[in-house]
């Protein structure tokens, strides 16, 4: 735990005492101080014996009040020392308790570090011993040691001893899984970083490929719905504040919006910083959503942590449309820019089947030219395809079920430009 959290936790101990202290003072001071006027306080019973033992300024029983100072314990030095009060002792003693959440996703482990408010601990290199294997070390101080390429099976993982903090006394028993189970990660909440904590100019780079390939025949204006079609959009935090009741009231009948990224640079799970805004405000105005999550996984196991953030991200909403796994090139130096056609489809795939698996209708978003030359489609095909080509009349040759035909789009309530889409699924 850094020192700052340290102090906070004594502070806040310190705090609760004075509070208590102070209401115990107000309520005897009150106890035993002048009766109403024309009222007569009764004496205090007392028996001969206390009379002749005790007397006034000597601890003595003087109109219910026991003790002639009871703010006395100001005045002692060693009252709030965190060092002699065994109250504040307790106090920092709990706040410097570590325990580890491990998890296994696929032929590894990830031991995050932390405190007693399940908060990831910072600002250490914590150590931790895997049996048999040896010691691994936080080199970047997050919390979070990931150890890969292990071979499948159980192992005793240890948190090694630290100065200042209270290690658990046992270690813990894990099993590494052989294969991905595509299932959703109780902890990664831990991970789940806002744009607060992270270089965004760095790490949000996404770069929208159908740009490119748009030609003059891009449609710009709000299409109109037919008897199987929907007319919407989809937003991030680059639309700003949108006036949800004037975008629906415009004739928009549902949106995407999106729940995060991928950092492009370092791989942090990141949340769009507008998508609870938008989220609360589509559910106000009646809008129907879905959601999407820009990738940057570079292996299935990644592809499992995207989304579960983004299941992490969603419980408290409801959605109508689909969960989508952005993918798309983020400016050429992105991490997974470079991935071959095999490991980007593996990585789509493992990423809807933990959607799938958790109960959502899941699908994968791209340009033309993504689908046609970075992806095997007849490998997602099962999943909801959503398009993304800028001009009249699609020249994509494979099933889809969403268009996203223009990123010019305008429409009252948002500011500048928004993507607009048609989408075919038989959505009440």
């Amino acid at each position: 735990m850094d020192s700052k959290i340290r102090r906070m936790a004594i502070l806040a101990s310190m705090g609760v005492i004075l509070l208590v202290s102070l209401l115990v003072l107000y309520a005897n001071g009150d106890q035993g101080g002048p009766a109403p006027k024309g009222t007569a306080r009764p004496p205090a019973e007392s028996s001969e014996e206390d009379a002749g033992q005790q007397g006034p300024g000597k601890g003595g029983v003087v109109n219910g009040q026991i003790g002639d100072d009871l703010s006395a314990f100001l005045k002692d030095d060693t009252f709030f020392d965190p060092e002699s009060n065994p109250i504040l002792e307790a106090a920092r003693d709990n706040a410097s308790r570590l325990s580890m959440m491990v998890t296994s996703v696929e032929k590894d482990l990830r031991i995050q570090i932390v405190d007693t408010q399940g908060e990831l601990v910072t600002g250490e290199s914590f150590l931790v011993r895997l049996d048999g294997l040896g010691e691994y070390k936080d080199l970047d101080k997050d919390g979070v040691i990931y150890i890969g390429d292990l071979s499948a099976g159980e192992y005793y993982v240890e948190l090694m001893p630290m100065e200042g903090y209270r290690m658990p006394e046992n270690g813990t028993k894990v099993r590494v899984k052989d294969k991905v189970e595509y299932v959703a990660i109780d902890d990664i909440s831990l991970l789940l970083l806002t744009e607060a904590d992270i270089d965004v100019a760095a790490e949000d780079t996404e770069v929208a490929d159908a740009i490119a390939d748009a030609d003059a025949t891009e449609i710009s204006q709000l299409q109109t719905s037919t008897a199987n079609s929907r007319v919407g959009i989809d937003v991030s935090k680059w639309n700003g504040e949108i006036d949800w009741d004037r975008v629906k009231n415009a004739g928009v009948e549902f949106a995407i919006v999106r729940a995060g990224y991928r950092g492009s640079t370092t791989g942090s799970l990141v949340e769009d910083s507008c998508f609870a805004a938008n989220m609360r405000g589509a559910a106000a105005s009646g809008m129907p959503v879905g959601v999407y999550f820009f990738t940057q996984a570079v292996n299935e196991v990644e592809a499992v942590e995207e989304a579960s953030a983004v299941l992490q991200l969603i419980r408290e909403y409801d959605l109508d449309y689909p969960v989508f796994i952005d993918t798309e090139g983020a400016g050429g130096n992105g991490r997974a820019d470079n991935l071959d056609a095999d490991t980007r489809t593996a990585v789509c795939e493992a990423f809807c089947r933990t959607i799938a698996n958790a109960g959502y209708t899941a699908g994968v978003y791209a340009s033309r030219n993504w689908y046609n030359n970075n992806l095997h489609v007849d490998k997602l095909e099962h999943y909801c395809i959503w398009l993304a080509e800028y001009r009249h009349t699609p020249l994509y040759q494979g099933y889809y079920h969403m268009w996203q035909y223009t990123s010019k789009g305008a429409v009252d309530g948002i500011a500048g430009n928004v993507d607009m889409n048609v989408s075919y699924l038989q959505i009440p």
